[in-house]
């Protein structure tokens, strides 16, 4: 124990304490800015930042994640201060604390996680214009108006005004904050919003400069318990609540962000949310503003190397010692430079990051009306449309059927139907399935997790509409029976329930349904034997399920082969020929290799293997086609262009991509003809074609070409599409400078 305990105290001095100091340097001059947003007195920050590191680190789930005053929560402190006077304010944050306690204490962090990301992501960013807009009013020499609208009407009118220089401190403090990222590493050391405002009270000072100094003055010694609101008691419990909630989310989500930085114990998130609501019982006691996990804060945690609580708890030992000793010097800051970093925080809150991530996930609109109703209605206001848009658009996925209707050569009709099946999908699928000619053959896969009675009746009078006119139908269900237990008179529907977990052989590993591995099979090493064991657990698969429907075909096949084709394609683990092809056992002669490369005839280094095969597969086994299949997003493809740099570690791989010059020498020469979706993807189709000019250096493969005996065929495959592209051959007599 004793050993530990020394262990624990080398760890704090090697690497926690330095990340404390980093950190409290980081959340000084951040926590007056926010109270300054909030209306609340700036020593409210600095209380709110002591009991978020001291009280929140010690009792929280997380190892590393900073709390303290929450920019998020700045606006409901505004409206609550103007409301009911601060010291009620106070009252409500302690009360929403024991909110927080108990849903903590009855495990429901979790649950908080479930509001969408985009409704997060755009009350944030809409935040951060409304305290954008107020704070630039201050910065040019003006006031903040009562809504982010007369802001934004009395701008134009505020910039046009004369600027005193208060101005120049507020540019100055933007300049150095959006500079510091480009400068030298050792001097980026200083945190930015550090060394911000030092800039900003140092040339104020140096000048002379008539500018409004921080005031503090009886901050500390006017302290008196918080007082019960007054007014309507439903609006408190509202307000309570919309505290207790924000503060939560924040801080959750913030947790699960900052879990994904470090390597150390994933956070107790339970714990965490009942030691944020202990920390907003003490700071609402004590007179700050509400506390949250702060992102920027735990950021700057863990690049600072912090490996433990113990930085989060001493950068706010630090706070509580400089508030008191040396809360003097922050009476030098101008406060026309908090409310310029003020504005800097809030351009940044608008982050293009998660507006990426939500179109990625169709939810824009959610952001972005969610944005919208902070700004222009307030922030419950925003927050509840965004959640009412985020609703109805989950309403729309859950009820949203696909029809895919498509002839084949021979004249059938194939048609997929996905989703879930009620009667809000019903007028695209009869749609759909009346677009079909009469008299067709029809195969109809329902790939569903659901059917109501409606698109039941909608499928079965279009089934006995289409056969009493001559045509057939042939319906599969993929997923539960759900037609053929209705057909079948049975009107008991069940719940919707979720898809089976995919068992199909064209699979991945991770997609299929998992079983249980016999104990005498499962290795006991880690690394290379796990991928065995899989093979052998898919052994058996094959034994138990696919050897007997294929035994047939290899019996025959076991007397001799005579595939019909030369196949020759890269290692990629992505390509698979026989599933890109559809093709069998007994159908390709295959030969893999990195980047699908052909070695021409005499070339160095000297490779046998492909000609070994090219040799066998044209003179013994007599294929009529040789296909060379590429790829997108071929890593040999990448190695070439990058001069070899990529393979620079692997000498075996080096000397092999040299027989890929030729295919590199003609992709400089040639030009886009569009069809590429950049440099990467046209090499990738210019060396399948080079590796069918390089086929035809051999002497025998020539011949057979020109007598007709022999066909040369390029396939691309695009993987992101999954779809397999034919490429024109070039002359043979072109040239090629090497």
């Amino acid at each position: 124990m004793i050993r530990d305990t020394q262990s624990s105290v080398i760890r704090t001095l090697r690497y926690d304490l330095p990340a404390s100091l980093v950190v409290f340097l980081v959340a000084v001059p951040l926590s007056l800015g926010i109270a300054m947003a909030s209306g609340a007195p700036l020593a409210a920050g600095l209380i709110s930042g002591v009991v978020g590191g001291i009280v929140a680190g010690a009792l929280g789930g997380s190892a590393v994640q900073v709390s303290g005053p929450a920019a998020g929560l700045s606006l409901v402190v505004v409206d609550l201060v103007h409301t009911y006077g601060w010291r009620a304010t106070c009252m409500i944050t302690l009360l929403a604390g024991a909110v927080q306690i108990v849903l903590g204490l009855f495990r429901a962090a979790r649950a908080t996680l479930a509001v969408s990301p985009a409704v997060i992501h755009g009350t944030l960013a809409g935040v951060g214009v409304v305290i954008a807009l107020s704070q630039l009013h201050v910065v040019l020499g003006g006031s903040p108006q009562t809504s982010a609208i007369a802001n934004i009407i009395e701008l134009p009118a505020q910039i046009a005004a004369h600027h005193d220089h208060g101005f120049a401190v507020g540019v100055l403090t933007i300049a150095v904050l959006a500079i510091w990222s480009r400068l030298p590493k050792p001097v980026r050391a200083v945190p930015a919003p550090l060394a911000a405002l030092l800039a900003a009270a140092v040339t104020a000072w140096a000048f002379g400069w008539n500018v409004t100094r921080v005031d503090l003055s009886g901050s500390f010694t006017d302290w008196a318990f918080p007082v019960l609101p007054q007014g309507d008691g439903h609006r408190i419990v509202v307000a309570v609540l919309l505290v207790a909630l924000l503060a939560s989310v924040e801080s959750l989500l913030c947790s699960v962000a900052v879990d994904g930085t470090h390597k150390g114990p994933r956070s107790d998130l339970d714990t965490e949310l009942t030691g944020q609501g202990v920390a907003n019982m003490v700071t609402g006691a004590l007179g700050g503003v509400p506390v949250a996990g702060a992102i920027v804060r735990s950021t700057a945690n863990v690049k600072a190397g912090a490996r433990s609580r113990w930085s989060t708890v001493l950068h706010g030992v630090w706070m509580l010692l400089f508030a008191l000793g040396f809360g003097w010097s922050i009476q030098l800051i101008p406060m026309e430079a908090l409310a310029a970093l003020l504005v800097f925080i809030g351009v940044q809150m608008v982050n293009l990051g998660h507006v990426r991530k939500v179109h990625g996930h169709g939810e824009v609109p959610v952001y972005i009306v969610t944005l919208a109703g902070v700004v222009v209605l307030g922030l419950a206001e925003g927050v509840v449309a965004g959640l009412g848009l985020a609703a109805l658009l989950a309403l729309r996925r859950l009820t949203w059927v696909t029809v895919n209707v498509r002839p084949e050569e021979d004249g059938h009709y194939h048609a997929t139907i996905s989703g879930s099946l009620t009667f809000l999908g019903v007028p695209r699928l009869t749609h759909e399935l009346r677009s079909i000619p009469e008299g067709a053959s029809v195969d109809l896969d329902l790939n569903i997790d659901f059917m109501d009675n409606a698109a039941f009746e909608a499928i079965h009078s279009w089934r006995v509409d289409h056969e009493r006119m001559g045509g057939h139908v042939d319906i599969d269900d993929i997923h539960d029976e759900w037609y053929a237990m209705a057909a079948a008179g049975s009107r008991m529907f069940p719940a919707k329930t979720p898809p089976r977990a995919p068992d199909r052989w064209w699979l991945p590993w991770a997609h299929r349904r998992r079983r249980t591995v016999r104990p005498s099979l499962v290795p006991q090493q880690v690394g290379p034997v796990e991928v065995e064991c899989q093979l052998t657990a898919g052994a058996r698969e094959f034994h138990r399920r696919t050897a007997p429907l294929v035994r047939p075909i290899f019996t025959e096949l076991a007397r001799r082969q005579t595939p019909s084709h030369l196949f020759i394609t890269c290692a990629d683990s992505r390509v698979v020929p026989s599933l890109i092809t559809a093709s069998g056992p007994g159908d390709l002669f295959t030969v893999r290799n990195i980047g699908n490369l052909v070695p021409r005839r005499g070339s160095e280094p000297h490779d046998d293997s492909v000609v070994a095969a090219i040799e066998f597969a044209t003179q013994v086994l007599g294929v009529r086609t040789i296909t060379v299949c590429g790829h997108s997003g071929c890593g040999a493809m990448t190695g070439l262009l990058s001069g070899g740099v990529q393979a620079g570690s692997l000498p075996g791989l080096r000397r092999w991509l040299r027989h890929g010059n030729h295919s590199l020498a003609r992709f400089i020469e040639s030009e886009s003809d569009g069809s590429d979706s950049g440099p990467l993807d046209r090499l990738c189709r210019v060396n399948v074609q080079q590796q069918l000019l390089n086929l035809r250096t051999y002497r025998r493969v020539d011949e057979q070409v020109k007598a007709g005996e022999l066909e040369l065929v390029g396939l691309y495959f695009d993987i992101g599409s999954a779809r397999v592209h034919m490429l024109p051959q070039l002359p043979s007599t072109l040239s090629v400078k090497t």
